[in-house]
């Protein structure tokens, strides 16, 4: 019997180096914008392998930029690769990229936070969210300025199961700053504790995978960098709608050198703000006396049971903002003493 055949990788043809695309192309990273190029392609080859087997995968690279990460996916094996790019600068340098890879790169001059990436793919790859992870992936060297708007977007995205996870539960393999990616992965009472630090861990298992040293990027960043890789959880730790997890949490670590139960005194109008939050406190049996740092994902997710049966019962509640009650409340102090005339 003849030993099976080895299907051999699909390979880029020779090309010009990422380095030699940034002259040919004219291009300058512009410090705006965050840019900043990754040129070492055994990093980017390292970012790739984060991800897992790119096998005949579908990929979406977000801010390709001059293509460095882009050639390390195609040459992962990965059958389609749709990249979103924002900036017109790099376009050539993409299209030449999709030339020499006929039929295996898509590129899309647009803005990922409103990019449709639930049309972006085949419905046949679709998984039920209870399966196994479809053959799908998100992966970028994001720019710094918009990395924790497009985290919060896509956490979102997978509370509700819209954009790039109408196909199941699609992982995410993405750079931050390193301070930001310890955010994103730091676990109960440690020093980087943080919103992002629920926010992504009630949804998805966070795994930090390595460190690039700023040095590697051009122009160099002042900071380094974190690969982080998301999986969402078959079934969230909190099953309460993302915005009002949000606002608890959002209150909550506003004052995160104080007790946790100054934030969530701030949950409610001023007349009822002892009396409601001393009740959320009771019912969620969470010590009142914890920071922010200490609460557990199900301390959190208590509060947010808790706060939420509170605004069942009391309408107006949930929409509820203390710092525009400050605002009228300033207002109306402005306009009192406007009004009053000398004697």
């Amino acid at each position: 019997m003849a030993a099976p055949r080895k299907i051999a990788l699909f390979r880029l043809p020779p090309l010009p180096t990422i380095g030699e695309v940034i002259k040919l192309y004219n291009l300058r990273a512009e410090k705006q914008l965050s840019q900043n190029f990754l040129l070492d392609m055994r990093l980017t080859d390292k970012i790739v392998r984060q991800a897992g087997s790119l096998r005949d995968a579908h990929v979406c690279e977000v801010g390709p930029g001059p293509g460095g990460l882009t050639r390390s996916i195609l040459n992962a094996g990965a059958a389609d690769l749709l990249v979103v790019e924002k900036d017109n600068r790099f376009i050539p340098g993409l299209n030449l990229l999709s030339e020499a890879a006929p039929g295996k790169l898509r590129v899309v001059h647009g803005d990922i936070l409103t990019y449709r990436m639930d049309r972006g793919f085949p419905k046949v790859i679709t998984k039920a969210w209870e399966d196994d992870p479809p053959d799908l992936h998100i992966i970028g060297n994001l720019p710094f300025s918009v990395s924790t708007p497009l985290i919060i977007k896509w956490l979102e995205n997978i509370s509700n199961r819209t954009g790039a996870f109408v196909y199941g539960r699609t992982r995410l393999t993405l750079t931050f700053q390193k301070e930001v990616a310890e955010r994103l992965t730091a676990s109960t009472a440690s020093r980087q504790r943080s919103r992002l630090s629920i926010m992504a861990q009630y949804l998805c298992t966070v795994k930090s995978c390595f460190t690039i040293p700023g040095r590697a990027f051009i122009p160099k960043p002042e900071v380094d960098v974190g690969v982080v890789h998301f999986t969402p959880l078959a079934q969230p730790q909190i099953k309460q709608p993302f915005k009002l997890v949000e606002k608890v949490v959002r209150n909550v670590f506003q004052f995160r050198r104080k007790h946790c139960r100054k934030g969530i005194e701030m949950l409610f109008p001023e007349t009822q703000r002892l009396e409601l939050a001393e009740v959320m406190m009771h019912e969620a049996d969470v010590d009142p006396t914890l920071r922010p740092t200490e609460l557990s994902i199900p301390d959190i997710r208590a509060l947010a049971d808790a706060y939420s049966r509170l605004c069942s019962e009391n309408q107006g509640l949930l929409t509820y903002d203390f710092r525009e009650e400050l605002r009228l409340k300033h207002l109306n102090r402005r306009s009192g003493s406007s009004t009053q005339q000398p004697v």
